[in-house]
């Protein structure tokens, strides 16, 4: 015992330094004190980069203090987002054989033929926007907003915790594959734990519950098997990924030279197929439009966090008069059509022969989406950091760090956010971006290569 702690004196400092850390941001935060926030954040990240510099070898040591530091979430009440009442809302209703596709929570609210514990605090809890429109998370996340409110016996502190332990489940799901996967294409495996202690992670799924790991868990496990040539294999859990956030879809494309023409039909008919199976349960005659209105208000009506959005609105605005309403909706479906052009531009101007070069387009796609978006919250960036570790990007990890800067919206009753913060954050992202791609490793990183 005496020589561990000699050899390892310094990282139990750094992890007992980080649990104190977590408790204080779990319990004694509210999110409009941006300054302790941001403190507190900076030094968690700080102590995660130490921990992973002296300790990156030993992976017991690592995968318990990252649980450790899980666990100190476990009874706590998320206290950056809301969307958690909506969540256990959502699992109530199926609970209770009601499919909450169909019904806003002002409706139900209104009609009062549905009565469930804690119905009241889940509605005040959850924003009025949320409130006036229908649900819209994939039916494998809502089968497990039903799970958790089941084995949460009606208690909004049961269901929390029953969904805190789903989310810490996921993470060490993808770090079991990601390890697994990094061996495969012959990368350092100690890499995973760039997520799996990511302070970004722990905080925006343990601790507020997002489901981003859930939908990365499936993920890598799909691109697992699909590297170890279980393409077949891999349709269902990538049709389950799908499901739990429709992000994957994004990536279809890209996998048509991997795995040829006749093999990607099969594939994607194969998906196809599995995402039907899932969505059948929940399917009705007005599903599809209840779902599309609410996916599409994400699209056009929603800004936060935004970078070239930021700077398109403000000369619209300045030089051409143009009315932000009117403006955020055209963008929106200018940005779907652009994605559409641009995914298929990387899945046919990029060799991607190779897995390794399939995940770099990945990231590039994914990345070019965040920085076109209108809304970038920071539980998105967890799930270009959970993929970029398999590739020689750095920039997604820049980015779980600056990313909180985003927050000092919060601090304010009005959301209102400092554009000189976003501008910090994006300048770094980007500008570390340009440089991986065409400063550092030009003949490894350049965008059409590979």
């Amino acid at each position: 015992m005496q020589s561990f702690w000699r050899l390892h004196r310094y990282p139990i400092l750094f992890a007992v330094a980080c649990i104190l850390f977590y408790w204080s941001f779990a319990y004694n935060l509210v999110r409009t004190d941006f300054v302790k926030l941001f403190m507190l954040f900076g030094a968690l990240f700080f102590l995660c980069y130490k921990l992973i510099q002296f300790e990156k070898w030993n992976f017991k040591f690592l995968l318990i203090v990252g649980i450790l530091f899980r666990l100190v979430f476990l009874i706590a009440e998320p206290n950056l987002s809301q969307d958690f009442y909506r969540f256990i809302w959502d699992g109530e209703l199926i609970k209770n054989g009601i499919n909450p596709y169909l019904y806003t929570p002002d409706q139900i609210m209104e009609q009062g033929t549905v009565s469930f514990a804690g119905m009241n605090e889940l509605r005040e809890g959850m924003t009025d926007l949320n409130a006036r429109h229908y649900s819209n998370y994939p039916p494998v996340n809502q089968i497990l907003f039903a799970l958790a409110s089941i084995l949460g016996g009606g208690s909004v502190m049961g269901s929390m915790i029953a969904m805190r332990l789903m989310v810490i489940l996921a993470d060490l799901g993808v770090l079991y594959f990601g390890r697994k996967l990094l061996q495969n294409l012959n990368k350092a495996n100690h890499m995973a734990f760039w997520y799996f202690l990511n302070p970004l992670v722990i905080i925006e799924l343990t601790g507020n519950l997002h489901f981003e790991g859930v939908m990365l868990f499936f993920f890598v496990w799909a691109l697992y098997l699909i590297s170890k040539n279980k393409w077949l294999w891999a349709t269902p859990i990538y049709a389950i990924s799908i499901m739990v956030k429709l992000m994957p879809l994004m990536f279809l494309p890209l996998f048509i030279k991997y795995l040829g023409i006749k093999k990607s039909v099969v594939f994607y008919t194969l998906i196809g197929l599995g995402c039907a199976a899932l969505l059948y349960p929940f399917y009705s005659s007005v599903f599809v439009d209840n779902y599309s209105e609410t996916v599409g208000l994400w699209f056009s009506n929603f800004e936060f966090n935004s970078s070239i959005y930021n700077l398109v609105k403000k000369i619209a605005i300045a030089y051409y008069e143009a009315k932000p309403w009117e403006l955020i909706d055209s963008y929106g479906s200018m940005l779907t059509k652009a994605m559409v052009m641009i995914v298929l531009l990387i899945a046919f101007l990029r060799k991607n022969q190779k897995l390794d070069s399939v995940i770099t387009s990945m990231v590039f796609a994914l990345a070019i989406y965040y920085f076109l978006s209108s809304t970038v919250h920071p539980w998105y960036v967890v799930f270009l950091l959970g993929f970029a570790i398999f590739t020689n990007y750095r920039f997604p990890l820049v980015w779980s760090c600056t990313i909180i800067l985003s927050y000092y919206a919060y601090s304010n009753p009005d959301y209102k956010e400092n554009l000189w913060l976003l501008a910090i954050e994006y300048i770094l992202v980007i500008g570390f971006f340009i440089y991986e791609m065409i400063g550092s490793r030009p003949k490894k990183l350049y965008f059409f290569k590979k």
